[in-house]
C-alpha cells in the first residue's frame, strides 16, 4: 500500500520540489553561454568537473535537479528517500558556496551580496535533514516492528503498539 507524505511534509516538499524541478528544467535548455558559466562556477569550486564539456555538465545537472525536484513532488516517494536525494543534492550547492571565493565574508558564514543566492540553499539542505528524520512508516520484517523503536527489538511494545520479536 501506498504511504502518503505527513501533512507536516506536504509543504517543504512541494516548495522545494517545484523550485528544483523548475531550475532543472530551465537549465535543459541552456544555452552555450549559460552552460560554460554553471560549468565554470561548478569547476571552480569542484576542480574534478573541469573534464567534464561544459554542454555534458549541464545537462547532467539539469538531470539531476528535475530527478530530485520530481522526487520531491511525487507523493509515493517517501519522504525520508526524498530527504537522501534533497540533502545530497543541496549539500553540494552548499559546498560551492563554502568553497568559491567571495561568496562569504572573510572568516565568516555569512554571505556577501554575491554570495546571497547561493546561501539559500542552506535551507533546501535543512529541510532534506529534517526529511531524514521522518518516520520510514515500515514495519519491517513480517510486521513485528517499526525501524524508529529500538525496545521492538528486544520483546516489548513500541510507541506504535508493535509487539517484539
Amino acid at each position: 500500500m501506498m504511504q502518503l507524505p505527513e501533512p507536516r511534509d506536504v509543504a517543504p516538499r512541494l516548495a522545494s520540489g517545484a523550485f528544483i524541478l523548475n531550475a532543472g528544467l530551465t537549465m535543459w535548455k541552456s544555452d552555450r553561454e549559460a552552460a560554460e558559466a554553471a560549468h565554470g562556477m561548478a569547476s571552480a569550486a569542484y576542480p574534478f568537473l573541469a573534464k567534464l564539456p561544459p554542454e555534458r555538465f549541464t545537462r547532467l545537472l539539469a538531470a539531476s535537479e528535475i530527478a530530485v525536484g520530481g522526487a520531491l513532488l511525487a507523493p509515493f516517494v517517501p519522504t525520508r528517500l526524498a530527504g537522501v536525494a534533497l540533502t545530497g543534492f543541496a549539500g553540494g550547492l552548499v559546498g560551492l558556496y563554502l568553497r568559491l571565493p567571495g561568496m562569504h565574508r572573510p572568516g565568516s558564514l555569512r554571505p556577501t551580496q554575491d554570495g546571497l543566492p547561493l546561501a539559500k540553499d542552506a535551507w533546501l539542505l535543512g529541510m532534506g535533514l529534517g526529511f531524514l528524520c521522518a518516520p520510514c512508516g515500515s514495519r519491517g520484517l513480517r510486521g513485528l516492528h517499526c525501524h524508529r523503536c529500538h525496545r521492538c527489538h528486544r520483546g516489548r511494545h513500541c510507541h506504535r503498539g508493535h509487539r517484539g520479536h
